[in-house]
């Protein structure tokens, strides 16, 4: 019984990988042996299991890269049913599948992790300085129209308390039109008497007289019917002084009936020819009845303006309006400006929009790079054995450990020159290949950091810029004006009264008193908040961080590749172990090779490098090894060949300078078919 128990304990291996050895100190015997089972144990447990995983899996990785994807709200649960049961099968049928989504944890903190942060980036961008800048430029433009509108506005006032006036004026005319028609014709007829006098036929004989006097002009017209009536008045003074003579004397008869007495008496009853005395007013007129030289003109004149009065007299107000455009662009109007610059920043905005959906859809369509990355990284640790094959694992260990204590040729520790090419997995120093990488994912990240220094600088300054711009632009504007026109016409003549009806019109008053300002024309700036500069900037400081932490999330996909397919990882342990094994049988050979390239490259450079050791631009660097010697260290005898070698090297070589050795082109021992480890990025 004893012998069978040491047998059993003889035959327990010790753990391959650190993730058994955790296994095996933590977890108890069934979920350990569970772990660790083959491919064929437990068929329905790991389906479940594997189900419930990829389920759980697919929830996060839903919520996380997928749920923003621009979809219509009934077709995201389906869509999100879909893609966790899809996870689901593919946990519970598949290893591959198991350990390709599994590994999806480490690519996200690597290369395909980062451009997902990038991406990130650019969205956080958009969301902050780039919104904010293309505000406060739009805020601008609604400034500026608005101050052009008031400047319109104020434009249009100062013109209509010019015209105003006017058109009050015009159209007091317009009203009182039936006014001034009866003050017309009262005129009219007023003048009537004035033209009876001048143009009537009473006062004398016109029997032949008319006639001739029709083909006069007015002037003489006028001065023959003044002598006519004066020739009439004295001619009918003395027809009425005869008759008076005739009556008196008929009544003196009548009164003295004796004959001969009468007569006697009324002898001076008959003395009528007394009466042609009144011819002596013919001459008087001739002197003291002048005609002025230029009546009959003015008459004409004043006639013609008479009979004109009111005839086809009518009054309405015409207002042309000339619309003239300002163009600012193509067919826009001062009245349109704002309108204008709101649909166009509209515009802008909606292919803005479109582009931060573009984004969202590569940010969520990102998860297809990533999970294409981890199945990648599956098959090519399946199908290629060198591939990311150059870890010093336990198992490798294990072996050195096994080969060491059997007393044949080991590894362990490996030779200063043979560093370059493994990588120790617990080691925080990174591998010359790792290092690359991390420097060239930071050479992604300079670029990016510039571009957000620059827009976040270029709001900063326009958020400057626009709040001086706010703080000196107030201004008040205060417009004033009044005025008074009183035009009084004395008398109650017939022109006072034309006058007072035309003239009078343009007795008007008026006043105006406009204070405003521009205080609703001016920018509002907006500045950026606290939390728009951390998430510009603290993603940026996730890339940086991720391209270190990505040297160490690629150590651990081997590690989840390895859990997985455990005989895989036990053969590429063991390729690469023998590999190593038989470099380091012909390593002297190799470094031998090495050494006189180099060589025979410096005999070519001489005179460079001669130039350069004189200046202390070469350091002194092991030829074998690299590493820079700081204190003392071996160098090859001769004065002429300058070679430096650390204390290690110098006795792996059995302590003879092979860059003095010429070159040859054959040596013995080389193997030029060894295959390359390659290390995945």
């Amino acid at each position: 019984m004893d012998n069978t128990r040491d047998t059993g304990k003889k035959k327990t291996k010790p753990p391959h990988t650190t993730v058994q050895y955790m296994c095996d100190r933590v977890l108890p015997n069934f979920a350990k042996h569970f772990l660790c089972s083959g491919p064929q144990e437990f068929p329905f447990t790991k389906f479940f299991l594997g189900a419930g995983f990829g389920a759980i899996y697919g929830i996060g990785l839903y919520y996380g890269l997928l749920h923003k994807i621009p979809m219509y709200e009934e077709y995201r649960i389906p869509v999100a049913c879909a893609f966790i049961g899809l996870c689901a099968l593919c946990c519970a049928v598949s290893a591959y599948l198991r350990c390709s989504i599994l590994l999806i944890l480490p690519s996200m903190l690597g290369t395909q992790g980062r451009a997902y942060v990038m991406v990130f980036v650019l969205a956080c961008l958009y969301q902050g300085p780039v919104s904010n800048i293309h505000r406060n430029v739009q805020d601008i433009a609604f400034s500026m129209g608005c101050n052009i509108e008031l400047q319109i506005n104020h434009s249009k006032v100062m013109w209509k308390v010019m015209i105003d006036p006017f058109k009050k004026v015009v159209q007091d005319i317009v009203d009182e039109k039936k006014k001034f028609e009866q003050e017309a014709q009262a005129v009219k007829k007023t003048f009537q008497d004035i033209r009876e006098q001048v143009m009537g036929e009473y006062g004398y004989s016109n029997f032949h007289i008319e006639p001739v006097l029709r083909s006069k002009s007015t002037q003489e017209m006028f001065a023959a019917k003044t002598m006519l009536r004066c020739d009439y008045v004295v001619e009918e003074g003395m027809y009425r002084c005869k008759a008076w003579f005739d009556k008196k004397w008929q009544a003196c008869m009548h009164t003295i009936s004796i004959p001969l007495l009468n007569h006697l008496l009324c002898l001076p009853m008959t003395f009528s020819f007394l009466c042609n005395i009144l011819k002596v007013m013919t001459p008087w007129c001739k002197d003291k009845i002048p005609v002025e030289g230029n009546f009959g003109q003015t008459y004409d004149k004043l006639n013609f303006s008479i009979e004109r009065l009111g005839d086809d007299f009518s009054t309405s107000v015409v207002i042309t309006k000339t619309e003239q455009q300002t163009v600012v662009g193509d067919q826009i109007s001062q009245s349109q400006i704002t309108e204008e610059l709101r649909a166009a920043f509209q515009k802008n905005m909606i292919l803005l929009d479109r582009f931060v959906d573009i984004i969202q859809i590569l940010l969520s369509c990102s998860f297809v790079c990533i999970f294409l990355s981890a199945f990648s990284y599956a098959r090519n640790y399946n199908r290629d054995i060198c591939f990311d094959n150059m870890y010093i694992t336990t198992y490798f260990r294990q072996i050195d450990a096994r080969r060491r204590k059997l007393e044949k040729r080991y590894l362990l520790p490996l030779k200063k020159a043979e560093h370059a090419d493994f990588i120790f997995p617990w080691s925080l120093k990174m591998h010359p290949s790792e290092l690359r990488i991390c420097g060239l994912g930071m050479l992604q990240v300079i670029p990016l950091s510039f571009f957000t220094g620059t827009l976040l600088a270029i709001d900063w300054f326009l958020y400057r810029i626009f709040t001086i711009i706010r703080t000196y632009s107030y201004t008040e504007y205060s417009l004033s004006s009044s005025h008074h026109i009183e035009i009084n016409v004395g008398g109650q003549s017939m022109m006072a009264t034309l006058l007072r009806q035309s003239i009078g019109a343009l007795n008007t008053s008026a006043a105006m008193d406009l204070n405003t300002n521009n205080m609703h024309c001016l920018p509002q700036p907006h500045c950026l908040s606290q939390s728009d500069y951390l998430w510009s900037t603290l993603p940026l400081l996730l890339m940086m961080l991720l391209c270190c932490v990505q040297v160490y999330s690629n150590r651990l996909r081997r590690v989840i590749a390895a859990f997985f397919f455990p005989k895989r990882e036990k053969r590429r342990t063991l390729f690469l172990y023998n590999g190593q094994i038989r470099r380091r049988i012909f390593y002297i050979e190799m470094q031998r090779k090495r050494l006189m390239r180099r060589a025979d490259r410096a005999r070519v450079n001489s005179l460079l490098y001669s130039l350069c050791w004189r200046l202390g631009c070469l350091g002194r660097h092991c030829c074998v090894c690299g590493e820079k010697q700081k204190g003392e260290c071996e160098e090859c005898p001769l004065q002429t060949c300058k070679a430096v070698y650390c204390a290690q090297c110098w006795k792996d070589l059995g302590r003879f300078c092979f860059a003095c050795t010429p070159f040859t082109q054959n040596i013995s021992g080389e193997n030029n078919s060894e295959t390359d480890i390659k290390y995945a990025e």
